[in-house]
């Protein structure tokens, strides 16, 4: 195992998914035990993404919910993964997390993205217009990124607290558009490939052949999130991913079941289009014993180049899955 891979920084997405027979309190319950849990572990960040009208993920009040997780350790650091910005007003969010910075220094992250984390007609109840505001994405992102500057850098309207915070801004995305955003701002960029894995490769290519150093950052930087299954054999590791499978099954049939427990077999569970579709979208998953994921991580890394790994599992056992992230961490070591 090279130098570089064991240096590798890895950390966590956490949806927050309601578990079947679980309630809602449970799961914000079990997102700070994973937090805890992936920070003793030595895991970089814990970030949690925004999503709404979905009864079956409970991180829509993010910002909330980084709070609580913040509260709750004492060096990881904590984030978006991300504020979904179309849905908010750059002001808003400048003062959500220049507060929590005040509260929590250095230890805040921003990840921004510009979909709107929803169905359309959730997006307009959320937005109140009728007004497309993706599409003004690169200016909101500057405008909040003025917010957070030093006075000296501001106009008329002031974020307070946000002022001079600084927060770290990291750019997230699934397609070619959201590289070429970053690599012109000189901003971190954080690829979506759990769930969409189709222009992985081209978005970093772009990313980094276009990327402009900034005050913010001097070369790229560049982090993928995976979905991670790992257990103490690859037999237990494919039964415990049947759980993601169901979970994407969702995604794919437009369906709002909780988090399910783990399968013997999908066979009969999806039909073919169903199941390509799945297999499409959760291409890069890592699922199997410490020595296959090492060996799955070194060739993606190798291929891939990337500074950060960022990982989601959807387990349906806390334990699983706290065990699942402590076998990610010895193969990144291994």
């Amino acid at each position: 195992m090279s130098e570089t891979r064991k240096s590798l920084p890895v950390s966590v997405l956490d949806l927050v998914p309601v578990r079947e027979g679980h309630t809602t309190k449970e799961a914000l319950q079990d997102m700070v035990d994973i937090a805890k849990h992936v920070e003793t572990l030595g895991y970089r960040r814990f970030w949690l993404s925004e999503h709404h009208n979905t009864p079956t993920l409970a991180s829509s009040a993010t910002s909330i919910l980084i709070s609580k997780v913040l509260d709750n350790t004492e060096s990881i650091e904590v984030g978006s993964g991300g504020i979904m910005l179309p849905n908010h007003t750059p002001l808003v969010v400048a003062e959500q997390f220049g507060t929590l910075e005040t509260m929590y220094p250095n230890r805040v992250n921003l990840g921004l993205g510009r979909a709107p984390g929803t169905d359309m007609q959730t997006a307009h109840a959320l937005r109140r217009t009728t007004q497309e505001t993706a599409f003004i994405f690169p200016q909101d992102v500057v405008e909040l990124q003025n917010y957070l500057k030093p006075m000296e850098h501001q106009g008329m309207v002031h974020a307070h607290p946000g002022v001079g915070t600084e927060v770290p801004i990291f750019i997230l995305g699934s397609s070619t558009s959201s590289a070429q955003l970053a690599a012109r701002l000189g901003l971190p960029y954080v690829f979506a490939a759990h769930f969409a894995p189709q222009q992985l490769e081209q978005a970093l290519d772009i990313y980094r052949r276009s990327f402009e150093p900034s005050e913010y950052l001097a070369e790229p930087y560049v982090m993928v999130c995976v979905n991670v299954v790992a257990a103490d054999t690859n037999e237990e590791a494919e039964k415990l991913s049947t759980s993601s499978d169901l979970f994407y099954l969702n995604v794919v049939r437009g369906t709002k079941n909780p988090l399910q427990p783990p399968l013997e077999t999908m066979d009969g569970q999806w039909n073919f289009y169903e199941e390509n579709m799945v297999r499409g979208m959760s291409k890069f998953t890592f699922k199997g014993d410490r020595n296959t994921i090492s060996e799955q991580l070194s060739k993606f890394c190798g291929e891939m180049q990337i500074d950060e790994l960022m990982a989601v599992s959807y387990i349906y056992d806390q334990e699983k899955r706290k065990q699942s992230y402590a076998i990610l961490k010895d193969a990144i070591n291994q």
